[in-house]
């Protein structure tokens, strides 16, 4: 099979940990007999230093002529990157929103799983990290705060800042039904988070998923304020299999899981439309102060990339292949610094993508 992929290495770690990506990528398809035609395309402030703005016209007809995207990372140091000293609108995450938007890429699967080996660098006490977790958030990606109308004006002198959050029932509908589909697959939950409590939409949220949910009888259906699940990632994670969330709620949890994972650099993401195709990227930023060192975490973009065989191509096997690679190497004691312990041995970020590569 051939795999026509546009790639975005992005900023700071990113070109380094895509490198990576590639490389284990690459060994995959000689194994199983496919083939891969990469379109590298800039986004970030690798696009804002080449055309002045974060992404361009052409850049997102590329992405829309691919089978799917796989992404490093983007933007830079926000105090002193030049990058931040334009306008909101052309800095470099505005390139990530805009062809979220522009792909319709609504809805983010970021799976947070606590790796056997790694219990021990979970923050959480140890009874809790023994019991392990493996949950799937599913954040809404293209409405709520981030992008409703915002203005910032003066009023009798006093400067007043507006954002607004907005959905719609359809908006919300089409990302429970993903939410409940994955879930009948996994352990057949789904959490449901907002803060009904408090909010119109999220009242709104919770009708339209109680909605959804009677199409799926087999999958059980819970609700839970904001932060209160902020409150139960840290008291009991194995708790959860499938949350389903806003956007901006969504971003914070994800965060927030990912750390009790023992380190960002584990976890990868899937962003996707109504189809097969996704935008897969590790949940991480840019790390722009280790950028240049080789010594970033490559796993939560390789992760990405069999989330890519997996959803975008159907390839349950060579997924499983990928995973169960890291599984070995993870085994066998290698770490990079992020998730170095006491007699473990450190890797570079090149070394580590050369090992998983190695164990395909």
């Amino acid at each position: 099979m051939e795999l026509h992929i546009a790639c975005i290495g992005g900023d700071g770690i990113g070109p380094e940990i895509i490198a990576e990506a590639k490389k284990v990528l690459a060994k995959v398809c000689e194994k199983y007999q496919h083939t891969i035609e990469y379109d590298d395309i800039l986004m970030g402030g690798a696009s804002i230093d080449v055309y002045g703005v974060p992404l361009t016209d052409e850049t997102i007809q590329i992405a829309k002529s691919a089978d799917a995207v796989l992404m490093g990372s983007i933007g830079g140091d926000t105090n002193t990157s030049p990058w931040y000293q334009l306008e909101p609108g052309l800095r470099p995450e505005a390139g990530l929103l805009k062809i979220r938007k522009e792909l319709n890429l609504f809805a983010n699967l970021r799976p947070a799983v606590l790796f056997p080996q790694l219990a021990g660098a979970c923050p959480l006490k140890e009874e809790i990290s023994n019991a392990g977790f493996d949950m799937l958030i599913m954040r809404e990606l293209t409405g709520g705060l981030y992008f409703g109308e915002r203005y910032t004006t003066v009023e009798n002198g006093i400067a007043k800042a507006v954002d607004t959050l907005t959905y719609t029932e359809e908006e919300i509908r089409r990302i429970a039904i993903k939410a409940f589909e994955i879930a009948r697959v996994r352990r057949k939950k789904v959490t449901s988070v907002d803060k009904a409590n408090v909010l119109d939409s999220s009242r709104l949220w919770r009708k339209v998923v109680n909605e959804v949910a009677k199409d799926y009888p087999d999958v059980a259906l819970e609700h839970m304020l904001v932060d209160n699940c902020a409150m139960q990632l840290v008291k009991d994670p194995a708790q959860f299999d499938v949350i389903l969330t806003e956007n901006m709620f969504g971003d914070i949890l994800s965060d927030e899981a990912s750390m009790v994972t023992g380190s960002i650099g584990m976890l990868a993401s899937a962003s996707m439309n109504d189809t097969k195709f996704g935008l897969y990227e590790p949940s991480h930023g840019s790390a722009p102060d280790i950028a240049g060192k080789n010594i970033a975490n490559p796993i939560a973009t390789i992760l990405s990339a069999a989330m890519m065989l997996k959803y975008s191509f159907g390839m349950e096997e060579e997924s499983k292949a990928i995973e169960t690679a890291i599984h070995k190497v993870l085994s066998e004691g290698y770490r990079t610094a992020d998730i170095m312990s006491q007699d473990k041995k450190k890797v570079s970020c090149s070394e580590m993508g050369t090992l998983v590569a190695e164990r395909i």
